[in-house]
Order: structure tokens, then sequence, then C-alpha cells
């Protein structure tokens, strides 16, 4: 087994963690604190430039074409430096992947050079609704066909990027007599399309700078051909599609975890008490060495489900793995980091409780653990 980067992973890798040092870093607690997008916009407006917004999506339209593997170390780089800005990249470049599996070529030619190239901000998933959470199936909005349009009727809830989303994925239901799950059919729908209307941005713990709002439609009309794959055929897509942004989730999580473990271990170094530095106690140190060492497990985890799904073979479990491992532990370690660093940790004038606050969703969306839990354990028992 060769866990060496090719030269294009290991570049991607570097870029990412000197534009998250730079750019990222040293403004990240001023977009949690201030009010509106617009710095966080200019990070993503950045982070296209650089080829960050299509990195599994082909050079044809305008994508990196780096690959699942490189996406994941990118992320990775993206999530030390501003959590927020990370979440946003990472469900962009989930609705490219998805647009490019199931579009047809127009749809593709329309929407994935724009969001690669930041001509849209951002692409939002519009799945979850307020009683439709880790149950996909049982969502409500509906799709009904009415002289050549589609009018889809219905809220979604917690869609992350809605307030400067260029176009947005939306589930719906077309075949209400379908079996749960069976009737469900994806769309494309632009920001401006009329009955589209985005509600108030969520007052969040953490990743404020992150827009999550509430997506209302009501007698929104979309043509026939903003359909995307099949009919019916939708359910499918979104088990599929979020099974890939586990890996960017998790990938996310790490990067909080590696950066609270950083701050906390520079200031060990530093940090003087009963007449040596806090480094030189053997409980800290202890702390230290378990902490990195379930962040490179976590990391490793990652990098194989990184590896099956670019290589075509079967990742769910693995994808599942890799996120609950790595979200739990990014949720331990900032706690670990915090508690060594005692008092100064929980104040706001050091990152640590920003990590701490940015980290803890990353164990709720794209699946919760305990979602994860059943999905591992199912196919453990499915293949046994």
């Amino acid at each position: 087994m060769d866990l060496n980067l090719t030269e294009e992973q290991a570049m991607i890798q570097n870029m990412a963690r000197k534009f998250s040092e730079n750019e990222l870093a040293p403004t990240a607690h001023l977009l949690d604190k201030q009010p509106g997008y617009q710095g966080l916009l200019a990070n993503l407006k950045k982070l296209a430039e650089l080829g960050f917004m299509g990195l599994n999506v082909d050079a044809t339209y305008g994508g990196t074409e780096a690959g699942t593997v490189a996406f994941s170390l990118a992320m990775t780089e993206i999530g030390r430096g501003c959590a927020a800005t990370a979440a946003t990249m990472s469900v962009t470049n989930m609705v490219g992947e998805l647009i490019q599996a199931v579009a047809n070529e127009e749809q593709k030619d329309c929407f994935l050079p724009k969001l690669c190239s930041g001509e849209f901000p951002a692409g939002s998933f519009c799945l979850s609704e307020p009683g439709a959470g880790s149950d996909p199936s049982a969502i409500t909005t509906k799709a009904k066909l009415e002289k050549g349009e589609w009018v889809l009727n219905g809220a979604k809830a917690w869609i992350t990027s809605a307030a400067y989303a260029g176009v947005f994925v939306v589930w719906a239901v077309t075949d209400p007599a379908a079996a749960k799950g069976k009737g469900i059919s994806c769309f494309l729908v632009e920001r401006d399309t009329a009955g589209l209307t985005v509600g108030a941005a969520e007052k969040k713990m953490g990743q404020r700078a992150s827009s999550t709002n509430p997506v209302i439609f009501d007698d929104c009309r979309i043509p026939q051909s903003a359909l995307l794959g099949k009919l019916n055929d939708g359910f499918r897509i979104a088990v599929s599609e979020l099974a890939g942004g586990r890996i960017g989730v998790g990938s996310l999580a790490l990067g909080i975890g590696l950066a609270a473990m950083d701050y906390a271990r520079n200031y060990l170094t530093e940090r003087k008490q009963f007449g040596q530095t806090l480094s030189e106690f053997q409980g800290l140190q202890w702390m230290l060495a378990d902490a990195y060492t379930e962040l490179e497990a976590a990391q490793l985890l990652l990098l194989k489900a990184a590896c099956l799904k670019q290589n075509g073979q079967s990742f769910s479990k693995n994808a599942s793995m890799a996120k609950l491992f790595a979200t739990e532990t990014a949720n331990r370690v900032c706690y670990t980091a915090l508690q060594m660093m005692g008092g100064v940790g929980y104040t706001e004038e050091l990152p640590l409780e920003r990590y701490t606050r940015d980290a803890r969703v990353t164990s709720i969306y794209e699946g919760t653990s305990e979602i994860q839990r059943i999905i591992i354990a199912r196919e453990l028992l499915h293949n046994t």
C-alpha cells in the first residue's frame, strides 16, 4: 500500500495550506463576529480562482479534475483556517459533483462553469425539511407538472449557503402515490426564480459566517427541462451524494481538530507553571499524544474512503466510518485542547472557543453520528 501523495495532490494540499494560513486564519475570528457575508464571499471568490470549487469536476466544465483524495486534503487545510468557508466549499463541490454525475449535457454546460469559476459564489443542496432531517424520504415539498412547467410548493430547512447560492439542487415529491422514498425527483432551480424565497438566517452556535437559511417555494415555476436525472429517482441520487459529502465534512472536522491541537501544543511549550513549561508535565504529554494519534487515525480513514470513491469502488460504509470517527474526534480534541490551556482557552481572546463551537455541528450535519452508525451496521450485516 502506497501512502505517498502524487505530485498534484501534494501541490493542492500545499496550496490550500498556504491560502488557509495567509488568507483565512487571520480573519476567521472577524467573520465569526461580524454580520453579513462580504468577507466570506471574498474568500469563496479566491477559492474559485485557485480551482477549489470544482476539485472533482472535469476540466471540460472548468473544474480542476484533481480527484477525491485531493479534495479531502484541501478540505482539511481550509478547515484549519476557517470552518465556515470550508463548509461552503464542501457543499459547492458536492453540488458540482452531483450535477456532473446525473445532469444532461445542456445542464452541465450551463451550471458547472459558473460554480467552478465563482460566477455562482456557491451551490446549495436543498434536501432537509422541518419534518425531514435524518429521514429525507419523509420530505413533503411537491413538484407538479402543469402546462410544460414544474410547479414547486414546500419549504426546506437548514440550507447551507442559501443566502448567496447561485443554484439550488431541490428534492420534491413528484409521485405522491408511490411508496415512501420512491416518488421523489431532483431539480435545478436558479436563484432568481419567481416563487423562491430565502428566509432569515439561523443564529448558530458555530460556523456563523456561513449562511444557514430556510428556503420556501410558493408556486415556484421552473421549466420541464429543470428535472435533474430521471423522474422519481431523486432519493437514490440524494443517498449517493450524501455519502460523498461525508468525506468533505469529515475532512473539514479533521482540519478544525488539527488547528485546535496545534494551537494548544504551541501554548504548552511557552506557558510555565511550577517552574517548568507545561510541555514537561507527563499528564499533558499523554493528552497530546492521544489526541494526535486519533487525528492521524481519522485522516487515514478519510483518505481510504476518498481513495475508494476516486477509484470507482464501493465507499459508503467507509465514508460513514470516516465521518463518524473524524467528527467525534474533532469534538473530543477541541475540548482536550481547551482543557490543556486552562481558563485562557475558555476566553474569546484565543481561537479555542471558536474551534470548539465550529466542530460541534460536524457530528450533526451531512448525517448525524447516530445515522452513520446505522449505515455502518446495515452494511456490515448485509454483507455477512
